[in-house]
């Protein structure tokens, strides 16, 4: 692993806050890993971690909403990345509305779009769920440069790591 350590150490990914509504519940996380993986038809991936709440709520959700933050949002990465849902409600902390099928929708976020989960893919403690963006949306203007890794790397999972 170590060699494999020396490449994904050199990768500095934007950071994105994924969230999901299903069964009455919402629930959001800070995710690393995520990105277009397709061109036609366009398609987004974004990868959950098992132990995650967010992955337990999106499994049965029809549609996921992803947010990138702007750099300076570090508070909003901290409370969706380094808190649980299921000690936290993270979402009266935030503004946020509901979006197309139920998505739920930070008001705050630099850009952000809904997709339909069309696929989930198992990849080892983590589980793919590509989306068909079906609506869009974020703040007027260029914006500041965006939440990446290493902007995050002190927020320590929420969640328990087994």
């Amino acid at each position: 692993m170590a060699g494999m350590d020396a490449f994904v150490g050199r990768l500095d990914p934007d950071m994105c806050v994924v969230t999901a509504a299903a069964g009455g519940e919402r629930s959001g996380c800070l995710a690393g890993f995520s990105s277009q993986c397709s061109l036609d038809p366009v398609r987004y991936a974004v990868w959950l971690s098992e132990v995650n709440r967010t992955f337990r709520v999106a499994r049965s959700a029809d549609f996921l909403a992803v947010h990138l933050l702007a750099r300076d949002q570090h508070a909003t990465a901290e409370l969706f990345g380094g808190r649980t849902g299921d000690e936290v409600d993270k979402f009266g902390r935030v503004r946020w509305r509901e979006g197309y099928g139920g998505a739920v929708l930070l008001e705050d976020a630099e850009a952000w779009f809904v997709g339909r989960v069309v696929e989930r893919v198992a990849g080892g403690d983590h589980v793919g769920f590509v989306l068909d963006p079906v609506e869009w949306g974020g703040r007027d203007g260029a914006g500041g440069p965006l939440l990446r890794l290493s902007d995050a790397a002190d927020i320590a999972a929420g969640h328990p790591v087994d």
